[in-house]
């Protein structure tokens, strides 16, 4: 008898505890949803396309530059017309082409075209690019390059 008395304390402790369970995450939800408007003025970037060139120029938040630890380093003059630059700030997109981020305002980024003609000792010679003394993001940039391409934007 006691077996059967302690199986059915059992069973009824195991519907309560279910009933709960499914019960108490339905207490913790809210049931208002913030508007798209207020997400994107707390978003850490904001992305503005241009129509025309499809170059988007993206602005971050204090904090998000501090999050990726964002780094710049500057377009130097190469031979003749040439320009060089870190090859830690060289993007290749999914067609091959060459890109860099520019940063030509606090806190505001870039991508501009750059045309390689050898990469050798971890600097890039360029025959067209950014104007020397133009900063370029050297840590920071495959984040930069997601987010202008973030399809769920």
């Amino acid at each position: 008898m006691t077996n059967q008395m302690n199986l059915r304390r059992l069973s009824l402790a195991a519907g309560i505890s279910a009933a709960l369970l499914f019960s108490v995450p339905a207490c913790g939800q809210t049931a208002s949803v913030t508007p798209a408007a207020a997400q994107n003025a707390n978003a850490p970037a904001k992305v503005e396309k241009n129509v025309d060139t499809g170059i988007a120029k993206i602005t971050l938040t204090e904090r998000a530059m501090e999050r990726l630890d964002m780094k710049t380093d500057t377009v130097n003059a190469g031979a003749g017309t040439d320009i060089t630059v870190p090859y830690s700030a060289l993007l290749y997109d999914a067609n091959g082409k060459t890109w860099v981020f520019t940063n030509p305002a606090p806190g505001v980024f870039q991508r501009q075209s750059v045309t390689v003609a050898r990469v050798e000792g971890g600097v890039v010679t360029a025959t067209a690019g950014p104007a020397v003394g133009t900063a370029v993001v050297t840590v920071g940039a495959t984040e930069l390059f997601g987010a202008e391409f973030d399809s769920a934007k």
